[in-house]
C-alpha cells in the first residue's frame, strides 16, 4: 500500500515538473528577445556609416544591427528552428559567385569562445557554398553557446565543428592545438580544397572571397605559404629559451627552468599566428617526422604558434615553403599600440593586450590597407565597426559576381546591385 502510494505521489511530482518547465520554457521563449526567426529587435546608430567611408555617400545602408548580444545564441536556442529560414534571414551566399571561386575552394579554421552575433556576422561574410569551414570551439565556453555554434553549423553541409575540442589558454599550446585538430579533420573532408586560412572570433574580412582566390592566386603565393615573420629576435628569445607550464583554460606560467635546443638543428622563427597554407603543406605537417618533434617540443614554450607555422616555412624541402621569406603577406590590419605614430594614427577604438578593439572611425585605415582581414572587432564596446564593414563588405562582394544576385543575399535597402545584375 505504502509503496503503491509513493509510485502515485512521484508519479505526479513528475507531471508536476513537466507541466512547470514546459510553462517554463515557453516564458522564456516568448521573453526572449530575437527569438522568433524574422523577428528581432533592432538597434539604429546615430550616425550613417557614409560619415566613415569615403566614397560611399548617398548609399541606402540599413542602420538597423539586428540579433545583438545574446539573441543571437537565443535565436539558435529556443523556438522553432529551421535551417532554411536561418539561411534567408542570416542572408548566406548560397551559390558560388563565379566559376573562378568554384575552382578554387578554399579552407577556413575559425577559433571562437564569445560572441555569438560576431561569430555569426564573420561566417557569413566568409562563407561561400564551395568552400569548407572548420570550427574550434573553446572547450570551456558555456553550454548554450556551444549547442548554438553547433546548431548552425547543422545547416550547412560544409561547416562543422571540429572533433576534439581544447581548453585554450591565451599564449598556451592549447592555441596551436587547436589548429592542429581543425586541420587534421580538414583533411580527411571530401571537399578538395587548395589553401587553409586560420581566423578567430573577432576578425572580419576586408578582401571577398574572389580577391582572396585572386591574391592567393598571384605569381607571388600561387604554390606558396604565406607565414610572415623573421629569425627569431633577441627580444623573442625568452619565448623558446624558458620552459612554461599552461594552466588549463588560465594563463601560462613562466618557469626558471632552461629548455634544450630545438629538435633537428632547427633554426626558431618568429612570426604572426595568422597563415595561409597550401594542401601539401598541411599533410607535410601531420606526416613529417621534423614537425611532429618540433610539435612535441614546442609544448612548453610561450605562444608557440608564433614560432610553429613560421619555422616550418623556412624549411626547403617543405612544400611551398618560402625559406628566404620575411614579413611578406597581406595577412591582417592590426593596430598596435607601439606603432602608433608610425604606422598609424592611432586607435580610435580602445586597446587590448596593445592591439586596437577598432572603433568606426578606423574603418577608412582599414580598408586602405587592403589585407586579407583585419583584427580586432567586438561588437559589445563597438558594434557600428562591424555593421559599417559588413555593409562595405557585403556591397564590394555582390558587385563582383558573375551570376545574378537573389534578393536575400542583400544588406541594402535599394536594388540598385539587384537590378544590375539582372541586366541583359
Amino acid at each position: 500500500m505504502i509503496d503503491s502510494t509513493k509510485s502515485s505521489f512521484l508519479f505526479c511530482l513528475g507531471i508536476c515538473v513537466l507541466i512547470c518547465t514546459a510553462i517554463y520554457l515557453k516564458a522564456k521563449v516568448s521573453n526572449s528577445p530575437g527569438v522568433q526567426q524574422g523577428k528581432v529587435n533592432c538597434q539604429k546608430f546615430p550616425q550613417p556609416c557614409s560619415v566613415f567611408l569615403t566614397g560611399t555617400e548617398g548609399t541606402d545602408w540599413q542602420q538597423k544591427p539586428c540579433l545583438e548580444g545574446s539573441n543571437a545564441e537565443a535565436y539558435f536556442l529556443w523556438g522553432e528552428f529551421n535551417c532554411s529560414r536561418m539561411v534567408e534571414d542570416f542572408h548566406f551566399i548560397t551559390s558560388p559567385l563565379s566559376p573562378e571561386e568554384e575552382q578554387y575552394p578554399l579552407a577556413f579554421i575559425i577559433t571562437i569562445h564569445k560572441e555569438m552575433e560576431m561569430f555569426v556576422r564573420l561566417l557569413r561574410a566568409v562563407y561561400a557554398p564551395q568552400n569548407v569551414y572548420c570550427i574550434h570551439v573553446d572547450a570551456k565556453s558555456p553550454e548554450d553557446y556551444k549547442t548554438a555554434v553547433q546548431r548552425l553549423a547543422s545547416c550547412f553541409p560544409n561547416v562543422f565543428v571540429t572533433s576534439k575540442l581544447e581548453t585554450v589558454a591565451y599564449g598556451g599550446f592549447s592555441r596551436l592545438q587547436a589548429d592542429i585538430n581543425c586541420m587534421r579533420d580538414l583533411v580527411k573532408f571530401p571537399t578538395p580544397w587548395r589553401k587553409v586560412i586560420n581566423l578567430c572570433g573577432q576578425d572580419f574580412p576586408t578582401m571577398s572571397n574572389l580577391e582572396l582566390v585572386r591574391y592567393l592566386q598571384s605569381k607571388e603565393w600561387r604554390e606558396k605559404n604565406m607565414t610572415p615573420g623573421i629569425k627569431q629576435p633577441t627580444s623573442m628569445q625568452y619565448r623558446t629559451q624558458l620552459k612554461y607550464r599552461e594552466v588549463k583554460g588560465s594563463h601560462i606560467a613562466k618557469s626558471r627552468e632552461k629548455k634544450g635546443a630545438p629538435p633537428h638543428n632547427l633554426e626558431i622563427y618568429f612570426g604572426t599566428a595568422y597563415y595561409s597554407l597550401t594542401r601539401p603543406f598541411v599533410k607535410f605537417v601531420m606526416q613529417s617526422e621534423v614537425a611532429r618533434d618540433l610539435l612535441e617540443w614546442s609544448k612548453d614554450t610561450y605562444s608557440p604558434d608564433e614560432h610553429y607555422w613560421v619555422t616550418l616555412n623556412h624549411l626547403s624541402d617543405a612544400p611551398g615553403s618560402n625559406p628566404n621569406g620575411g614579413w611578406e603577406g597581406s595577412i591582417r590590419a592590426i593596430k598596435w599600440k607601439d606603432q602608433e605614430g608610425k604606422l598609424h594614427g592611432g586607435c580610435k577604438g580602445h586597446y587590448v593586450r596593445d592591439i586596437c578593439v577598432y572603433g568606426p572611425e578606423d574603418l577608412q585605415w582599414i580598408i586602405d590597407k587592403n589585407s586579407m582581414f583585419a583584427n580586432k572587432f567586438e561588437l559589445k564596446s563597438n558594434p557600428q565597426a562591424v555593421h559599417c564593414l559588413e555593409q562595405w563588405h557585403r556591397h564590394k562582394v555582390l558587385s563582383q559576381t558573375a551570376i545574378p544576385i537573389q534578393p536575400s543575399w542583400l544588406f541594402q535597402n535599394h536594388t540598385r546591385l539587384l537590378n544590375a545584375s539582372r541586366a541583359p
